[in-house]
């Protein structure tokens, strides 16, 4: 951040600090980060956003469609603790072991914005924090097959909406496309296909700044710059 600031004229307009003398020491972002951290800053930041975009009439509140990715983690003993990050947890992949966190997202099901960020260890279900991916003035909630038997979920109960789930790939495939009640379940899934889509965008964009890897040791750092990239 501090050699952008130097770099680029358009990076130094946007944060308001106009000449080079004003450009802040080496120590001072870290110094705003770890304020931002202690005081969840960026959990304000998301919702004074959102209810700016709210305002203008970009966040629709009639859907949400909700998602989940993992994020590596250091597996590595190497530091001053000797062992690995206590709050991330090990997931399969195939057959290959990861050790990761899980990055949570509820987003506008017509605009596509990122309303609601969650962090947590990789081994947490998914249907566990459907609950918390809801600004609750929604109706319909959009989720993949991950998400079979959320409306029985002890953290959803109460929750008033109606939840399209995709169907599990292997029933989907037994489906009798010849037929018309085949055809018309095979259509619907093609539609809920197309709107729970825009909870995968936020993931790529996460990528672009760099959160294939977690960035600092601990869940709520790491899911506090999730939530400050977000918006992106």
């Amino acid at each position: 951040m501090e050699g952008a600031l130097y770099d680029v004229p358009l990076y130094r307009e946007f944060t308001g600090l106009g000449g080079m003398s004003r450009l802040p020491a080496p120590v001072s972002i870290p110094r705003f980060r770890h304020l931002a951290e202690q005081h969840r800053l960026a959990e304000q930041f998301l919702k004074t956003v959102n209810a700016q975009v709210s305002a203008k009439g970009y966040l629709l509140k009639e859907g949400t469609a909700v998602d989940a990715t993992l994020i590596a983690a250091p597996s590595s003993t190497k530091n001053k603790d000797g062992e690995r990050d206590p709050e991330m947890h090990q997931s399969k992949k195939g057959n290959t072991w990861h050790f990761e966190m899980k990055a949570h997202v509820g987003v506008d099901a017509d605009s596509g914005l990122v309303h609601a960020v969650v962090g947590t260890a990789a081994n947490v279900n998914d249907v566990t924090q459907a609950h918390a991916l809801l600004h609750g003035e929604e109706a319909d909630v959009f989720s993949d097959a991950g998400y079979q038997g959320v409306d029985k979920g002890d953290e959803n109960q109460g929750i008033v909406v109606d939840w399209h789930v995709a169907m599990r790939p292997g029933k989907r495939r037994l489906l009798n496309k010849a037929g018309a009640l085949g055809k018309l379940q095979d259509e619907l899934e093609w539609v809920k296909a197309r709107i729970r889509t825009k909870a995968e965008h936020p993931f790529r964009v996460l990528n672009q700044f760099g959160h294939m890897k977690v960035r600092y040791r601990g869940l709520m750092k790491n899911t506090q710059q999730l939530q400050s990239h977000a918006r992106g």
